[in-house]
Parts: C-alpha cells; sequence; structure tokens
C-alpha cells in the first residue's frame, strides 16, 4: 500500500489563494491527502473574503492561519502548486511542480473573489484526479 500524496499550496501571504485550495482539497478529498499551505511572507490573518467566499461553499477556512513557507515542508510535498511567489518559492528536483496563475484576491470584493474561488475549486477537482489516476 502505498502512503497517502501530500500537497503544499504556496502563495504569498498564504491568506487567500493557497487558503482556498487547501480548504477545496480537504474538503474534496478527504484523508485521501495530505494537505499543507504556507506563504513566503504570510500575513496576519486569512483575507476574511475568501473566507466569507468559502463559507459559501460550506467549507469554514476561518481557523486556519497563514504560516512561513520552510524548506521541510516542501521537503516533506509530493506536489508542490505555486500561486504567485515567482522566484521566492523554493524548487527542490524530483518534485511535482504546477504553477497556477490565478488573480490575488487581497483587498478585491466578494463577486471578484468567487471568481478566483470557482477557478480554485475546478483545479483542485483536476489535481485530484490526477492524484488518484
Amino acid at each position: 500500500m502505498t502512503s497517502k500524496p501530500s500537497v503544499l499550496f504556496v502563495c504569498v501571504h498564504n491568506a487567500g489563494r493557497s487558503q482556498m485550495a487547501a480548504g477545496y482539497l480537504q474538503h474534496l478529498a478527504g484523508d485521501r491527502v495530505t494537505v499543507l499551505s504556507a506563504g513566503s511572507e504570510p500575513g496576519n490573518q486569512v483575507n476574511p473574503v475568501a473566507v466569507q467566499a468559502m463559507a459559501e461553499e460550506g467549507i469554514d477556512i476561518s481557523r486556519a492561519v497563514p504560516k512561513i513557507l520552510t524548506t521541510g515542508a516542501v521537503r516533506e510535498s509530493d506536489v508542490v502548486i505555486t500561486m504567485g511567489c515567482g522566484d521566492t518559492c523554493p524548487y527542490f528536483p524530483g518534485k511535482r511542480y504546477e504553477d497556477w496563475v490565478l488573480d490575488d484576491p487581497a483587498g478585491q470584493d466578494i463577486d471578484m473573489v468567487r471568481g478566483v474561488r470557482d477557478d480554485i475549486k475546478n483545479r483542485v477537482q483536476a489535481l485530484i484526479r490526477s492524484l488518484d489516476a
């Protein structure tokens, strides 16, 4: 039996995109996947508009706390998904990397954040299919 895959979502502040993606993956894949998220420059709190947008989907990310990205987290992960952190994201050979180009929801209204949320949901569903394959 193989161990369950681990996925690390990384964005700059770990306050919006990466938290929404982690919330979706945890919700949709359950305990089949280990879910991590972090930021190269973590914010003080998760974006309240992102929390609101995810709550509309029945997913509570209100207790999530932005965390600093560590090389250990990258080393432990099978899949690393970056979202706009550019050169600040560490790279380790042998890892599966994806860069998801998503608008930053920081300071945006709920309608804009819903669009980012829905994009993330579609990408997470595709990710789950690829992990299950």
